[in-house]
C-alpha cells in the first residue's frame, strides 16, 4: 500500500482503522492545536477504499468536532451497499465516544470509452516560477510545515490586507514535500485548503473553519505538483461557500471540491 500523509493503522476488524492525532496532521496556534479537517476527511477516505478494495467517486464530510494531539482516533467503515461496480459507504472518525468526522462515500469503477474535462487549467506560470510562502503563523511543525504551496493568484497571511482579489479567486500549486503519491487521500488533503481563498477574497488574513467537504474524483495521473484553483462564491452572515478545481501539472482535471465554512479574521498569531 502506498505510504499516506498520516499514520493510519489496519486493525483485527477489516472495517476499522486508528490513526494518532500528532503535531504533523495539525493546525492552530500553540496551545490550542487541533487535527486539520482535509486529514480527517482524506484519512476515511483511505479507510473506505482500503476497506473495499474501490477507488474512491466522491464523498462529503461532515465536520462535528475537533481531534487534539495526543489523542487517537477511531474510523469504522460501514458498507451498506455493495454492488457490482460501485460501492455506497459512510465511516464515523471518533475519539473515544465523541464524534469527529462523518463521511459518505461512493467508491468504485467502470469501463467506458468516454474520458473528457470541459473545465480547463487556468493559464499561470508554473510553480518553479511563482514564488514559495511560508505559512503565516511561521510554524515548524503541522500540515503547513509539510506542504510546499506556491501562489500563482493571490496572497498569503498579512500580505492580503487591503489588497482583495476582486473575482475572489486564488490560485496556487501545492504538492507534499514528502516522497508521497498524488491520490485521492492527497487530494482530499488540498481540498480542504478552500479556506484560503477567503483571505484573498476580503482582501484580510482570514481563513475558517470548515462545516463540510465535498470531493468528486474524476480522473487521477501522475503529477508531482497540483494546481488548485479555488473560487470562493461569496460570504454572509459570517459564512463563506466555496469551491476548488484540482489539476494535475499538465492540465489534467483530477478533481473537484467545495465546501461551506466559518468565516475569521486573524489580527495576530494566536487567533485560530
Amino acid at each position: 500500500m502506498e505510504k499516506l500523509f498520516f499514520d493510519l493503522t489496519p486493525t483485527h476488524n477489516p472495517h476499522r482503522w486508528y490513526m494518532p492525532v500528532e503535531p504533523r496532521i495539525c493546525v492552530g496556534p500553540p496551545g490550542n492545536e487541533f487535527m486539520f479537517g482535509g486529514v480527517g476527511m482524506a484519512s476515511a477516505v483511505a479507510a473506505m477504499e482500503r476497506t473495499t478494495g474501490r477507488p474512491l467517486i466522491c464523498a462529503t464530510a461532515q465536520y462535528l468536532g475537533y481531534a487534539r494531539p495526543g489523542s487517537v482516533v477511531d474510523i469504522d467503515v460501514w458498507t451498506p451497499v455493495e454492488g457490482k461496480y460501485n460501492t455506497q459507504a459512510r465511516s464515523i472518525s471518533h475519539v473515544d465516544d465523541k464524534e469527529i468526522i462523518t463521511v459518505s462515500a461512493a467508491l468504485g469503477s467502470r469501463e467506458s470509452p468516454f474520458s473528457e474535462q470541459w473545465v480547463e487549467a487556468p493559464d499561470v506560470p508554473q510553480p518553479d516560477d511563482c514564488p514559495g510562502r511560508q505559512h503565516w503563523r511561521g510554524s515548524e511543525e503541522g500540515v503547513h510545515s509539510r506542504m510546499d504551496v506556491r501562489f500563482a493568484k493571490g496572497r498569503s497571511g498579512f500580505d492580503r490586507d487591503g489588497a482583495a482579489e476582486p473575482d475572489g479567486r486564488t490560485i496556487l500549486w501545492a504538492r507534499p514535500k514528502e516522497d508521497l503519491a498524488i491520490d485521492a487521500a492527497m487530494l482530499a488533503v488540498m481540498a480542504d485548503f478552500v479556506p484560503q481563498g477567503v483571505g484573498n477574497a476580503l482582501g484580510k488574513n482570514a481563513g475558517g473553519n470548515s462545516l463540510d467537504n465535498t470531493l468528486r474524483i474524476r480522473r487521477i495521473v501522475p503529477t508531482e505538483w497540483v494546481l488548485c484553483d479555488i473560487r470562493i462564491s461569496g460570504v454572509h452572515g459570517g459564512f463563506a461557500h466555496g469551491s476548488m478545481s484540482l489539476f494535475a501539472q499538465d492540465g489534467e482535471l483530477m478533481a473537484t471540491a467545495s465546501q461551506s465554512l466559518i468565516v475569521r479574521v486573524r489580527e495576530t498569531a494566536e487567533d485560530r
